[in-house]
């Protein structure tokens, strides 16, 4: 690996926004594109990194690419882990650094965080139908789809949920 993952600072919080939001915008996952306000939420990695954690992949150079929230049962940035369970969630990579590993090695880190909690028996995410790329990286480090758990933030999004139980070994290749 040819970049680390650490937890985000302070002055990358904007540069970590716009990469997560031109995540979500150039990727079509945005239903009202430019004006969608959850675009706002998306920016918002002071916000966040307030109340999460937000882990940050970043080059030798220092150059961002890309980052995730992560966060436990019960915490303001939780929408669908439960009692010993974690969450992660806005999994997003710049454009240019697609295809070197980033985002499988944000989602490991996540995992690791995890099982490194006391009483943590289970990951968990939401994620829309159209990820596709994400929904591989999940299924091959181990994650199962939940449909039970499936909801709608708000009429007419419906999310996926997927789930990792910590009691197996990790997932070691690729």
């Amino acid at each position: 690996m040819d970049f680390t993952i650490r937890v985000a600072e302070p002055g990358e919080y904007a540069r970590l926004g716009e990469i997560t939001a031109r995540g979500y915008l150039d990727d079509g996952l945005l239903d009202f594109g430019e004006d969608d306000p959850y675009l706002l939420t998306l920016r918002d990695v002071a916000a966040r990194a307030a109340e999460a954690a937000v882990l940050a992949a970043v080059d030798a150079d220092g150059t961002l690419l890309g980052g995730v929230t992560f966060v436990a049962a019960g915490g303001p940035w939780a929408d669908v882990a439960r009692a010993g369970e974690t969450e992660f969630r806005m999994l997003a990579v710049d454009r240019a650094a697609r295809g070197r590993g980033v985002g499988e090695a944000l989602v490991r880190a996540c995992v690791a965080r995890s099982r490194d909690m006391e009483g943590c028996i289970r990951i968990v995410l939401s994620t829309q139908d159209r990820m596709l790329q994400a929904h591989r990286i999940y299924e091959r480090l181990g994650f199962a789809r939940t449909p039970e758990r499936d909801w709608e933030p708000f009429p007419g999004l419906s999310l996926l949920t997927y789930a990792l139980d910590l009691n197996v070994p990790p997932a070691t290749g690729r």
